[in-house]
């Protein structure tokens, strides 16, 4: 790293450096060391530079966008994790599983579960106030999901920096099948219990995604408006876990229940990615 002004600054190829070691680790199956030697603990603009950087690859390899995740939004995560504040992140096609559906182990590294709320956006909002008036009406529809977390990062040694340079240690995704319009359910109030393998290993509420999901989605509207890619009408949103997340495995049924969108399904069996 460079020094400017007494303080770490990550050069042009610090960023590079961080980037293509993510995207060996991505390619290769196994996970890399941190990043944050590269481009420091805490550096925001360094990290989504990395993560920018890795996203135009996927683009340019002919991967397709549909939408953002939240992370870090319960209090519970950041607990995990170390981290006090929350990230996003970018959703590919190639991410999105269905309920009922099953993925290999190997898809996502050091796959972990967390049961959350996902909208669908049925307007931009890259213009405006982008506050909750606004993003509530361009909401087209909710559903519960299931975000399979996964780390680049051996042992999920991250720093807020390696998380976000990590694409906000995004996976996988699940989408539930009862749509709900925010005419017919307050997702504040919504009450989640995630189990694997039939046991209960996680509970939490709406009110834990920054107090209201619908803040949650605020705070990204804005932050993907500063960060130049705006959300679009169409995407999904990821708007961050209810409780914490746990651990998978192959051989593992996790099943989420959201008060008021049902449950949605997924099942882990051995082997690489598709």
């Amino acid at each position: 790293m460079n020094e400017t002004n007494g303080l770490a600054a990550a050069s042009p190829s610090d960023i590079a450096a961080a980037a293509e070691r993510l995207a060996g680790a991505a390619a290769s199956g196994v996970p890399c060391s941190p990043v944050r030697d590269l481009i420091g603990r805490d550096d925001l603009a360094a990290a989504y530079a990395v993560q920018a950087a890795l996203a135009a690859s996927r683009l340019a390899a002919g991967a397709r966008i549909t939408g953002r995740k939240i992370g870090l939004t319960s209090e519970a995560v950041q607990r995990q994790l170390g981290v006090d504040q929350p990230d996003l992140g970018v959703l590919f096609e190639d991410m999105a599983y269905a309920d009922g559906d099953t993925i290999p182990i190997g898809r996502v590294l050091q796959p972990r579960a967390e049961a959350e709320i996902a909208f669908v956006l049925r307007a931009d909002l890259d213009a405006g106030p982008l506050d909750a008036p606004q993003v509530r009406a361009a909401i087209a529809y909710a559903v519960a999901a299931l975000e399979i977390c996964g780390s680049r990062i051996a042992g999920w040694d991250i720093s807020f920096g390696d998380t976000v340079a990590d694409n906000a240690s995004s996976g996988a995704y699940v989408l539930g099948t009862e749509r709900r319009t925010l005419d017919e359910f307050d997702p504040v109030d919504v009450a989640m219990s995630m189990s694997i393998g039939g046991e209960e290993v996680s509970t939490g509420t709406g009110a834990a995604c920054l107090g209201d999901p619908i803040e949650a989605v605020v705070w990204l509207a804005r932050m993907a408006r500063d960060l130049g890619e705006p959300l679009r009408a169409g995407q999904v949103v990821l708007s961050g876990a209810l409780g914490p997340m746990r651990p998978v495995a192959a051989g593992d049924t996790v099943t989420a229940t959201l008060s008021g969108l049902g449950t949605v399904t997924v099942r882990f069996t051995e082997g690489a990615a598709a």
